[in-house]
């Protein structure tokens, strides 16, 4: 362990003591205050529930102590821990009244985490169309598959369609083994993994056989009119514009649509242009569509996700720089 400063520590005592809550705060073998210590470069002593902070940050470190504590009415686990880390580190601490962005879903604490996510939201709650764009980690497919099971639980919309171009780099589905259900899963197993997070696994299971929740590829969808639909297109950056054109066209009445994808992560051919580039060039001006742009300050993911891409963002900034005259 480090050295710390010297300064007199800041105390914490939990009162009143809940002691599940407190083994929730403190993880396995403290594993979520050594998270705590890790962000806020302090040192966390604790003996049962009083806890002795030192650092520059130690009346920080205690807020986040009690805030955590607050929390840890349900499990805490460490993936929650380093999100409201990155949280906290980006806003303070959220007003416990604060809007929670109306996400009836099975995990109670999911809401926007960031600014942007937080105009995202509230951008597919206005308008018809809502397209976000933004590296890997952002919550853009996540947070849209959210909004639809609350649109389904709320009965706003009777159906949710999940579609995404089926490319990637390397394969197409013709050469891939088994029948069109096989070929389609690996593109489509993000979105199913998102659903199965949000909704009980036996609901899910139901909506599908009934066809009140369908995923499918983007080819599916032609020639179709999706009315009172929730409808999300996942990696649209491997769209072409005019596969673009087709899937927009397919709004219909009382329907939502939610278009994600990331510009730097495209997988088509270098001769051909993404659908999700000139989309912006196109619509920009056309009432009730609006789009959202992410960055790296809104990846929710691990702390190294974030720097991971902004060391991508800076090598494309060097790639791209004009050599210098010498």
């Amino acid at each position: 362990m480090r050295p710390k400063s010297a300064a007199h520590p800041v105390e914490v005592r939990l009162d009143p003591v809940d002691n599940r809550r407190l083994a929730r705060l403190c993880g396995a073998l403290d594993e979520n205050l050594r998270q705590i210590e890790t962000a806020l470069d302090v040192e966390i002593a604790r003996r049962g529930a009083r806890f002795s902070v030192r650092g520059e940050q130690a009346t920080r470190a205690a807020r986040t102590i009690e805030h955590f504590y607050a929390l840890a009415t349900d499990e805490l686990s460490i993936d929650d821990v380093q999100l409201g880390l990155a949280e906290i580190g980006r806003r303070d601490f959220p007003a416990r009244d604060e809007r929670k962005s109306q996400l009836l879903t099975r995990r109670p604490d999911l809401h926007g985490r960031t600014p942007q996510q937080v105009k995202y939201i509230d951008s597919i709650l206005a308008h018809d169309i809502t397209i976000g764009v933004g590296p890997a980690g952002t919550g853009k497919t996540f947070l849209a598959v959210a909004m639809a099971a609350a649109a389904l639980a709320e009965r706003q919309v009777q159906r949710v369609i999940l579609t995404r171009p089926a490319v990637e780099a390397g394969e197409r589905l013709g050469f891939l083994p088994g029948d069109i259900q096989a070929k389609v899963d690996p593109y489509l197993r993000p979105l199913f993994d998102a659903l199965f997070d949000m909704l009980d696994p036996d609901r899910v299971n139901g909506y599908f056989e009934r066809g009140v929740i369908e995923v499918a590829p983007l080819a599916f969808m032609r020639g179709r009119t999706l009315n009172d639909s929730f409808v999300i297109l996942d990696e649209a950056q491997n769209t072409s514009p005019e596969q673009m054109k087709m899937f927009l066209t397919r709004l219909g009445f009382n329907s939502r649509m939610v278009v994600t994808g990331d510009v730097t992560q495209i997988d088509l051919p270098s001769d051909q242009r993404s659908g999700l580039v000139v989309v912006h060039d196109i619509l920009s001006s056309v009432q009730d569509i609006s789009f959202v742009r992410f960055g790296g300050e809104d990846v929710v993911r691990h702390k190294l996700v974030q720097r991971i891409v902004a060391a991508y963002g800076e090598h494309a900034e060097r790639q791209s720089a004009p050599a210098s005259d010498g």
